[in-house]
């Protein structure tokens, strides 16, 4: 049994108990596709389609998913756009293309808007990591970037008086575990338990903390095993004594290894339905870990959540990752995030809002102009 008791009483850092707006950022060879079927959020999936929603989602992010299922939009607009060729051809023209990085005018946009910290995603789903680690993927050597783009922004956002957190996908690695996920017992099903996986992944998320200090560790789906945690957490904390670690750690392995029977997952997939019934997508809370400094709502409220710190997290659109596709429609207006990052922070929670650039890594205007609008009813309080 793994022992969480050493965090028992860890207050949450003042720093980050202050409301306040970070930002997201989730950029990578999914930029290049760009698409996800557009119109309906993942929250509303959930409710009128939960069987498939991560097929039929908004979640450009999710690209490669999307595109296992060959009767799925993803993969219709693929074969219509880019014929037969795999998800891992739009590695070159990513690294191409984002030869135009420039994480200066990105940190000057996020402190224009007002933000007071960034996460940026270091490795999504897709387990292509945006730095030269030095923990070699044992499932596809080399499959990481040269150019070190988590440094680089690093160095801009904390030149600039901002703080700087990673996100790391811990729960799903499609390198190591590749498979159809349309729901939420598939996407548990399909977190990576074998020993192999937990060593990489512990491995890299240490290399992470050792050589950028973050000051938020954000971790994404699960992970493979709790066991391996309160030694995690215990590292990150001795280096970054003031950092966050958020709530997406579930490490039940018994339960993510059972999913992957079809009846189990059915059961499990049931369960949820009828949750999500009888009290929505967000009226249960889920279940508390062993141990968080916050708890994160995705587009949704956290106002649910009583006596502890909370952050609301969703795309400028209905997408994190940038989605071509998106109507205008779908985003929120320069006066939508005003009123949302007033809603979220009189309720005592962060907002953490992503933008999704483009594969050379600019930011569409859509997306640029709405946080610019915020950080100009921002500017009385950043000068005050």
């Amino acid at each position: 049994m793994a022992d969480f008791s050493q965090f028992a009483g860890r207050a949450c850092p003042e720093w980050y108990v202050t409301p306040q707006l970070g930002i997201f950022i989730h950029w990578g060879m999914f930029a290049v596709p760009a698409f996800a079927p557009p119109g309906q959020s993942i929250t509303q999936l959930f409710e009128t389609a939960y069987d498939d929603a991560f097929v039929q989602g908004p979640y450009a992010e999710w690209y490669e998913n999307a595109l296992r299922d060959p009767d799925s939009p993803t993969s219709a607009h693929h074969r219509a756009t880019w014929g037969d060729i795999p998800y891992t051809a739009f590695r070159a023209p990513f690294e191409k293309a984002a030869e135009a990085f420039d994480a200066n005018a990105w940190a000057d946009l996020f402190q224009a808007a007002g933000a007071k910290y960034v996460v940026f995603v270091t490795k999504h789903h897709d387990g292509y990591c945006l730095w030269p680690t030095a923990v070699e993927n044992p499932w596809r050597p080399g499959w990481h970037s040269k150019r070190d783009f988590v440094g680089e922004l690093a160095d801009a956002v904390r030149a600039r008086g901002m703080r700087f957190g990673l996100y790391y996908s811990g729960g799903l690695d499609w390198t190591a575990h590749p498979r159809l996920i349309r729901n939420l017992g598939e996407m548990f099903a399909g977190i990576p338990t074998d020993q192999a996986y937990r060593d990489y992944a512990a491995a890299q998320v240490r290399e992470l903390i050792d050589r950028y200090q973050p000051c938020v560790l954000w971790n994404d789906i699960g992970w493979p095993n709790d066991e391996d945690l309160p030694d995690l957490f215990a590292h990150y904390y001795a280096v970054v004594p003031d950092g966050v670690i958020n709530d997406r750690w579930m490490g039940n392995a018994a339960l993510f290894e059972g999913l992957r029977d079809p009846a189990a997952c059915e059961a499990f997939n049931a369960m949820v339905k009828a949750r999500i019934a009888a009290s929505g997508v967000h009226g249960g809370g889920g279940a508390k870990p062993p141990h968080c400094d916050f708890r994160t709502v995705e587009y949704g409220s956290g106002a649910h959540i009583v006596d502890e710190k909370w952050e609301s997290t969703r795309g400028l659109g209905l997408a994190f990752g940038y989605n071509a596709a998106e109507a205008t429609d779908d985003y929120l207006t320069g006066q939508g995030l005003i009123d949302l990052h007033a809603e979220v922070t009189a309720g005592g929670g962060n907002l953490l809002v992503n933008v999704g650039p483009r594969a050379d890594g600019s930011i569409p205007e859509i997306q640029s102009e709405t946080l610019l609008a915020l950080g100009r009813t921002l500017e009385p309080s950043r000068s005050s």
